[in-house]
């Protein structure tokens, strides 16, 4: 065993030989092999139309892919039904997305325990574990405020809250800085690096080479292909650029593509 695996825990992400490819001779991803271990934290960075956010949506299991194996926390995708994968989904992977996509009209504690309408929770203990998410980002102060009265920063942590209320095994945060200042942007980098120290597993995708620097790996995508995968002097994260509690979203190993070939997408 490798010293990284012993660090970490076991895959919560295996992706062998992916491909997605669309309609109109579109391939968005050539052969992805990535394996992502429990209490690691990531980037997968890569500029407009390089595949990462069909890559999100593979590793999220909102799609599935045209060929090659994808499991998650264990769970082998291609063998799961669509109701299988909802569920899936609903326990062991959150997400964190530019937009916030917060309810407008529910407090910041009600729209965290929304993200566990699915889990099957009595109501009172999702009421509960919200409150603790909440806490945990810094929020407790800010239960009752209802969305138009929090910051960008602010409901950014509230969706990060709801991302980790159930304690997935693997954050997804998409741009997570992008429509934040620089200072919002700084303090929600700095939370989700505090989430991973407390073992939650994330993976950060973003365009944000400046961002990419600070994590302690980078898995860079282009036209589809994982050309770069290093884990080599992290910097420190300056927000100058644009700009979730788990168990975990680790990256273990190294990530490669096949050749390149079709049209660029996503």
């Amino acid at each position: 065993m490798t010293d990284h695996a012993v660090r970490h825990g076991p895959p919560v992400v295996e992706l062998a030989g992916v491909t997605k490819e669309y309609p109109g001779g579109v391939t968005a991803l050539r052969g992805v092999d990535l394996t992502v271990l429990s209490g690691e934290l990531l980037a997968i960075v890569g500029p407009s139309g390089s595949g990462k956010s069909t890559l999100l949506h593979v590793v999220g299991t909102l799609d599935r892919p045209t060929s090659g194996r994808v499991a998650i926390a264990g769970h082998d995708v291609a063998a799961l039904s669509d109701r299988a994968l909802s569920a899936l989904r609903s326990r062991h992977v959150g997400f964190v997305f530019q937009s916030f996509h917060l309810v407008p009209g529910l407090s910041a504690r009600a729209n965290v325990a929304e993200g566990l309408l699915y889990s099957g929770l009595p109501r009172a203990e999702r009421g509960r574990r919200a409150e603790r998410a909440l806490e945990r980002v810094g929020l407790g102060d800010r239960m009752d405020h209802r969305p138009h009265e929090l910051s960008g920063g602010q409901k950014q942590r509230v969706a990060i809250a709801r991302a980790v209320a159930g304690e997935p095994d693997l954050l997804l945060a998409d741009e997570p800085t992008g429509a934040l200042d620089t200072a919002s942007g700084r303090s929600v980098m700095e939370l989700l690096h505090e989430l991973n120290e407390d073992g939650a597993t994330i993976a950060v995708i973003t365009h944000d080479q400046e961002i990419a620097a600070a994590l302690p790996r980078r898995v860079r995508i282009r036209d589809g292909e994982v050309v770069a995968d290093d884990r080599a002097g992290v910097a420190g994260y300056r927000a100058g650029g644009a700009g979730g509690s788990g168990r975990a979203c680790g990256a273990g190993g190294t990530a490669s593509a096949g050749p390149a070939a079709g049209t660029e997408a996503g």
